[in-house]
């Protein structure tokens, strides 16, 4: 499987849990546990694999999900931490990829139209007046504009393709993780990835 299908494997079909380390409360003092990674490893190390829980009543999550989910949940912070872990494992959830706003490009639209029995017209607003000779005579008119701006905005765009890039430097972070590690056992996570910049 590619990366990108392993994630939806395992946060949608086998309903892994992120479980993502909690900040140190120091009012709170208790004794040190065992992560998922450590128990991961251990089980790694021994070579063994727990028998039972997988016919118990209610629900089952792979180990291989199990072990997707812990390196999600590793996420570094140079790559945006918990809340990047967050949208990888929601993105994967829903079978999504981020919106990159394919096709957009900005466009000088009115700002504000209205409706009528004509049809949609730009509204406008006075700016200014000038007199003008119309007729012999000299006159007073309004000058108009119409206010506009673009949509959408370049830096909405921006800004869409930078949160792609992100993403997709996660992905490439969990799918080496899920490479090198070599703790997957039913699973092979292949070197595909989605396009780097599928705009260009």
């Amino acid at each position: 499987m590619s990366v990108q299908q392993a994630l939806e494997w395992a946060f949608r079909i086998e309903h892994a849990q992120l479980e993502l380390p909690e900040p140190p409360d120091p009012e709170r003092e208790q004794g040190f546990g065992f992560g998922l990674e450590y128990v991961l490893l251990q089980r790694a190390i021994l070579g063994c694999k727990i028998d039972g829980g997988q016919y118990k009543i209610g629900s089952y999550t792979h180990e291989d999900a199990e072990v997707i989910a812990a390196t999600v949940a590793g996420m570094p912070d140079s790559l945006g931490g918990k809340r990047m872990a967050i949208r990888v494992a929601e993105l994967a959830r829903a079978g999504l990829t981020p919106d990159w706003m394919p096709g957009a490009a900005p466009r000088c639209v009115p700002v504000e139209t209205k409706r009528n029995q004509h049809g949609e017209r730009a509204t406008t607003i006075v700016v200014g007046t000038e007199r003008v000779l119309s007729r012999g005579k000299w006159r007073t008119v309004e000058v108009l504009a119409c206010q506009v701006t673009f949509s959408p905005h370049p830096q909405q765009i921006e800004a869409a393709r930078r949160a792609y890039d992100d993403w997709w430097r996660a992905l490439d972070w969990v799918r080496d993780g899920l490479r090198s590690g070599a703790m997957l056992r039913d699973l092979e996570v292949m070197p595909t990835m989605p396009k780097t910049r599928p705009w260009r």
